[in-house]
C-alpha cells in the first residue's frame, strides 16, 4: 500500500460505498458549518468532498495545505447530491489526518481564479496559479500532444535523435546566448537557435530521417506570439529529398494533431501553396490568415492616371468589402488606426445604388478609371472600396494591416475553423536600407534555386530560394527549406551577402568540412510546438502554454533572474563587470 493513498480524489465514486480510503491531496476549500466541517481535497485526478464531525481537530487548517487521510465512503444525505462533480454522489468521513505541508493562510491570489490576477503576480508564485484546475490541464494537455507527435514521426521511420545545447555562435539570424569559457580565456560557448548545423551533419552522417522536440535559444524581444529566450520546435530532416517530400510530411503532421486535439474544422491536405510575393501583394503578409476573404487588389495602373498628384508616384492598393454599413465616426477611427501604424491616410469610395462613386477622390477620376475599378475589384452597389498608397516597401504591408483590421471590425473571420497554407519561393536576400548591403532573407543555408548559376546569372534580387513556411490562421507554425550541400554554391551565396570564403570556412567550420565528404541533398522544417499549442487551446498568449515561462519583460520573478553571480565565478570565466 502506498504511504498517502489508496485511491486518487478524482476516482472515488458509488462503488467504493463501504470502502476505508488514503487520499492525499491539497485542501481547496474548508466549510465550518457548527456541528459539522466540510473539507474538499484536491488532487490532478479531481476533487472528492471529506466531512468530520471534529471541528476542533481541524480548525487551525489553512487552504492549498496538503495532507493526507484514511476514511469511510458513504453516499451523500439526501438533496446534497453534486451533479456538477464526478464524485458528487459520495463523501468520505474522516477517520484520520495528516497535516504533510501546512501552506500560509493568507494566499497571492485565489487559486481557482488566478487567471484574474496580474500576469507578474501569476509567474511570481507560477506554482500556485498551475494549482488551478483550468491551468494544470494545458499543462498535461501540452504533454498528451507531444507524445502524439513523437508517435506520428516515428510512424513515418524518422528516428529521433539528441543535439548539443552548449554549442558554437553562428550567424543565423537571431542574438545567441553566450556562454564564457573556463578553460578557454576569451573564447564562448552559445545556447543552439535552432539545432540548424546538427541536423544537417546528421544528414552527412547517413542517417535517413532525423527528428527530436527541440529546445531553441535566442535573445529576442517577446511578443504574445513568441517566448521569450527558448522555445520547442519539432526539428526534422530528410536524406536525399526535396521540398515535396518535406510538404507531404508537414501536411499529414498538421492534419493529424490539429483534427486529434482540435474542436474546429481542418483544412485537408494538400495545403493552399502561395509564393511569397503573391502572399505579399493579395494579403499584406507572409503569414495570412485564409479565414478573411479579403483580398488585396494591386491598382497603380488604374489609379496612377488619375489627376490626384500623390497617386502618380506612389504605389497603390485597394480592398474592397460588400454591403458595409457603418458610421462616419467608424471610417475616422479606422484611419486613425491605420496612421498609427504608418500611413498617411486613407482613401475610400461608396459605391452607390445607381453604381456612382461617392468620395473625396471621386473629383479626380475619369469614366474609364471609374469603369476599370469597378472590373478589377468586382464593385457592386452599396460596396466600398478602401485605398492606401506609400511607397513599395510600405504599402503591402500597410494594406495587409487595414485587411486583418476589417476582417476583425467587420467579422468576416471565421473562427470555426484552422486554416492551413504553405508560403513559397521566398526571396533568397532582401536589401538592408540601413547598411545599404544585401543580407538573407530566410534561412542562410537554404538551396537557392536554379544553382550556382541563378547566384552568378542572375540579379541578386530575383534570386529565390527553396524555402517554406507553414502557416496557419495569420500565425507562422513551421518554417524550413532545402539545404544547401554543395560547397561551390555555398561559398557564392555567402558571398553576395558579404561573407568571404575565410568567414564561410571559420563560422561554419564543421558543415564546410562535412560537405567536403559526400553530402547528401536534404531538406526539413521545423514546427513550432508552441503556437501550435497556443491555437490548439485557442490562447491569445502563448505563455499560458507553458509550464514556467519568463515575463514579458525577459525576467523570471519566481527565480529571481537574471541575477548577479559570484566575483569567484566571473573571475573564472575571465569577465570583468564595468560600472
Amino acid at each position: 500500500m502506498n504511504k498517502y493513498r489508496t485511491h486518487y480524489c478524482g476516482d472515488i465514486r458509488k462503488k467504493n460505498i463501504g470502502e476505508e480510503v488514503r487520499l492525499a491531496g491539497w485542501i481547496s476549500q474548508i466549510r465550518n458549518l457548527g456541528s459539522l466541517v466540510f473539507i474538499t481535497l484536491r488532487d490532478e485526478t479531481g476533487i472528492v468532498q471529506l466531512i468530520s464531525e471534529e471541528i476542533d481537530k481541524y480548525k487551525d487548517l489553512t487552504r492549498e495545505s496538503t495532507i493526507t487521510i484514511t476514511g469511510k465512503v458513504r453516499s451523500r444525505a439526501e438533496g446534497m447530491v453534486n451533479p456538477n462533480m464526478k464524485t458528487g454522489e459520495v463523501e468520505v468521513l474522516i477517520t484520520t489526518l495528516e497535516l504533510l505541508g501546512p501552506a500560509l493562510s493568507v494566499l497571492p491570489f485565489e487559486i481557482n481564479h488566478s487567471t484574474d490576477a496580474l500576469e507578474d503576480t501569476r509567474l511570481k508564485y507560477r506554482y500556485l496559479d498551475l494549482r488551478n484546475p483550468i491551468n494544470h490541464e494545458k499543462i498535461l494537455f501540452r504533454t498528451e500532444v507531444i507524445d502524439f507527435i513523437r508517435k506520428t514521426m516515428k510512424e513515418m521511420h524518422f528516428t529521433e535523435i539528441q543535439t548539443p545545447i552548449i554549442t558554437a555562435s553562428s550567424p543565423e539570424g537571431a542574438r545567441d546566448f553566450i556562454i564564457p569559457s573556463r578553460k578557454y580565456k576569451g573564447k564562448f560557448y552559445a545556447l543552439p537557435q535552432a539545432p540548424q548545423i546538427f541536423k544537417q551533419l546528421l544528414m552527412c552522417s547517413g542517417f535517413d530521417k532525423y527528428f527530436q522536440i527541440a529546445p531553441c535559444f535566442r535573445d529576442e524581444d517577446p511578443r504574445s506570439d513568441r517566448l521569450y529566450g527558448e522555445f520547442y520546435q519539432l526539428d526534422f530532416e530528410m536524406s536525399f529529398a526535396t521540398d515535396e517530400d518535406v510538404y507531404a510530411v508537414g501536411e499529414k503532421f498538421y492534419y493529424d494533431v490539429f483534427t486529434k486535439f482540435g474542436n474546429k474544422k481542418v483544412d485537408k491536405p494538400p495545403f493552399i501553396r502561395i509564393p511569397y510575393r503573391e502572399a505579399m501583394l493579395k494579403y499584406g503578409s507572409d503569414k495570412p490568415d485564409l479565414r478573411n476573404p479579403l483580398v488585396i487588389e494591386d491598382l497603380t495602373d488604374i489609379l496612377s492616371k488619375s489627376s490626384f498628384e500623390p497617386f502618380k508616384s506612389l504605389e497603390i492598393r485597394g480592398i474592397k468589402v460588400s454591403n458595409i454599413d457603418k458610421s462616419n465616426s467608424w471610417y475616422k477611427n479606422l484611419e486613425e488606426y491605420l496612421k498609427s501604424v504608418g500611413a498617411s491616410g486613407l482613401s475610400y469610395i461608396k459605391v452607390n445604388e445607381d453604381m456612382s462613386f461617392k468620395s473625396s477622390i471621386d473629383k479626380f477620376l475619369d469614366d474609364e478609371i471609374r469603369n476599370e475599378l469597378i472590373e478589377k475589384c468586382h464593385l457592386t452597389a452599396s460596396s466600398v472600396l478602401f485605398i492606401l498608397a506609400d511607397k513599395k516597401n510600405k504599402v503591402n504591408k500597410l494594406a495587409g494591416n487595414l485587411r486583418n483590421k476589417l476582417g476583425e471590425e467587420i467579422d468576416l473571420i471565421d473562427k470555426t475553423r484552422f486554416a492551413f497554407c504553405i508560403i513559397n519561393d521566398f526571396p533568397m536576400y532582401e536589401y538592408n536600407e540601413e547598411t545599404d548591403t544585401w543580407d538573407f532573407g530566410h534561412n542562410p543555408f537554404s538551396m537557392p534555386q536554379g544553382g550556382l548559376e541563378t547566384l552568378t546569372e542572375e540579379n541578386i534580387e530575383n534570386v529565390l530560394a527553396y524555402q517554406y513556411d507553414f502557416v496557419c490562421n495569420g500565425y507562422e507554425i513551421a518554417s524550413g527549406a532545402v539545404r544547401n550541400h554543395d560547397i561551390r554554391i555555398m561559398e557564392k551565396a555567402f558571398e553576395l551577402a558579404g561573407y568571404t570564403k575565410e568567414d564561410v570556412e571559420s563560422k561554419f567550420r564543421s558543415l564546410y568540412t562535412a560537405f567536403q565528404y559526400g553530402a547528401p541533398p536534404h531538406a526539413g522544417m521545423a514546427p513550432g510546438i508552441d503556437r501550435i499549442l497556443m491555437l490548439l487551446k485557442d490562447e491569445e498568449n502563448i505563455r499560458e502554454i507553458v509550464a514556467f515561462p519568463l515575463a514579458s519583460n525577459g525576467a523570471d520573478a519566481m527565480m529571481g533572474c537574471p541575477n548577479e553571480v559570484f566575483e569567484k565565478q566571473l573571475r573564472e570565466t575571465h569577465i570583468k563587470i564595468r560600472d
